[in-house]
């Protein structure tokens, strides 16, 4: 039992936080399973529940409540109340911020604790998830308190109605109340990076994480009533996306979504955003990174950071290389070295300390991979390396490599999502050529280029068309740096600056004296 205090003088709060109860990785775990609504852990209306399973072998770790459209509407009353008329609509600016503050604080107080539950829910490899799935979630809302009472309207120097005089301002105003939906592949990061900004800039918040990965979800829920978040300025809504998801987008009091997920599913979301209320929404969606390494590149820095593009986190990331052209005088010997990487790597539980790769996320994923693997093959391409399901138990994937994957194969279109590297060559000095294989794709959401070339390099970071280009590194992110894709990667920002306009309205004051 927590008792807290609210920030407004209205007295102590109580909350229970019923908890499967749990010693793992050293460690005595109290895992909530239920729903979080209205400062609250409560049961479903329907008392449905749902198993949460742990990848490493594939065992139920707890039954999670499952929310509905019944749920879902309590949830959104509560925050539509939190923003017009409760303590959060009240609250002073710089006041938001110190909550977000003291929600950085208590995460980084369990941050092992939270590092633990991603691991055994989403089967990151728990040495990257307190660094990265923990460690960037601290950090995003620590950068986002700072950002909560700098922002900022303009003074407009429009026209004056001679003889009198005019004054024109604009305001910056939340939204109202915000549905997100997020994905499993870094289940607390992809919430932090949405509701950071979300919260920052006013709004209230119901939030659905993956049904696969709900756990660390619900701990940060705990933690915000720790905090002193008034009751309904968020909530919590563990459930599968065609039940409560949908409810989410198609609730009329919900004025703007934040999805993260697959562009098959973004379609879905746009068009239910436009035919519930008009609400707006931003989409980050999937991507196809295309790396080019150029033969006159650091060979030890593009092998050691092309593994990292492909194999970071499993390759359960949103901005893998999805393919890698390698200039033909090089292709052989990269091939050869990241093959020798691959075989250095520990396969294993995650929660060890010396693990570099542990299991895909969930079984139906899983299987994905190996018949993405086995299709590309049928199709032309040479399995070089891995390909196949680890000889133990769980959902372990050996890393793979696929190489003469020609522009026609499957491979070279299609997501995988997974530990796949597939590499083409292309011709030496062919420059834009290679440009235009590049960009051959739908998706546009991050990309990269090897070369010691600066002429050669601005000319590639120029051409690509992706919304994030790196230059001699990979995978690197930060909660200053605005994230997004172009194409069917979806629109809007998440991170930086620009993620507070995707959450942010513009009012304009035109006066008269």
């Amino acid at each position: 039992m927590l008792v807290l205090k609210s920030r407004g003088g209205g007295g102590p709060a109580e909350i229970d936080v019923p908890a499967v109860e749990c010693r793992v990785n050293n460690m005595d775990l109290k895992i909530p399973y239920k729903l979080f609504i209205n400062g609250q852990f409560v049961d479903s209306l329907s008392g449905r529940t749902f198993p949460t399973v742990n990848p490493t072998d594939e065992s139920v770790i707890c039954h999670v409540h499952e929310a509905l459209k019944e749920d879902v509407d309590i949830a959104v009353e509560g925050a539509k109340y939190q923003f017009y008329e409760g303590e959060w609509s009240k609250m002073n600016a710089r006041d938001r911020g110190a909550l977000l503050y003291k929600l950085a604080d208590l995460m980084e107080q369990h941050a092992e604790e939270l590092a633990t539950l991603e691991s055994i829910d989403s089967g990151a490899v728990y040495t990257l998830a307190l660094k990265t799935h923990i460690g960037m979630s601290i950090a995003t809302f620590r950068y986002y308190a700072g950002w909560c009472d700098k922002i900022l309207g303009d003074t407009v120097p429009i026209n004056h109605a001679t003889p009198n005089r005019n004054l024109c301002i604009t305001k910056k105003e939340p939204i109202g109340p915000v549905g997100l939906i997020v994905p499993w592949n870094y289940p607390l990061m992809m919430l932090a990076w949405k509701m950071g900004a979300a919260l920052a800039a006013g709004n209230t918040v119901v939030i659905k994480p993956a049904n696969v990965t709900p756990l660390t979800a619900l701990k940060w829920a705990e933690l915000t009533a720790k905090a002193g978040f008034p009751p309904g300025a968020v909530s919590v809504l563990p459930g599968s996306g065609s039940r409560c998801g949908q409810a989410i987008l198609d609730h009329p009091d919900i004025r703007k979504v934040g999805f993260t997920g697959s562009t098959g599913i973004g379609v879905t979301v746009m068009e239910s955003c436009a035919k519930s209320n008009l609400k707006k929404c931003s989409l980050e969606l999937g991507g196809k990174s295309p790396l080019i390494i150029f033969a006159d590149c650091d060979m030890s820095s593009a092998v050691r950071n092309g593994m990292g593009s492909v194999f970071f986190n499993k390759g359960e990331n949103c901005i893998a290389a999805g393919r890698l052209f390698v200039e033909r005088s090089i292709h052989d010997e990269f091939v050869a070295r990241a093959i020798e990487e691959c075989k250095k790597m520990k396969i294993g539980d995650p929660l060890d300390r010396s693990t570099a790769h542990g299991p895909q996320n969930h079984r139906k994923h899983f299987q994905s991979l190996l018949d993405f693997v086995d299709r590309s093959v049928k199709e032309g391409a040479t399995l070089a390396y891995g390909g196949k399901q680890v000889n133990r138990p769980g959902l372990f994937m050996e890393p793979t490599i696929l190489t003469n994957v020609s522009d026609d194969n499957f491979a070279a279109h299609e997501e995988s999502f997974g530990p796949i590297m597939i590499v083409s060559p292309f011709e030496d000095g062919d420059l834009e050529g290679v440009l235009r294989r590049a960009n051959a794709t739908e998706f546009g959401l991050a990309s990269g280029v090897f070369t010691n070339d600066i002429k050669k390099a601005l000319r590639v970071s120029e051409g690509l068309q992706a919304g994030t280009v790196f230059i001699n590194t990979y995978n690197k992110t930060d909660v200053a740096a605005p994230f997004g894709g172009f194409k069917q990667s979806g629109f809007g920002k998440d991170l930086g600056r620009d993620a507070l306009d995707e959450y942010l309205k513009t009012k304009v004051i035109t006066m008269e004296y």
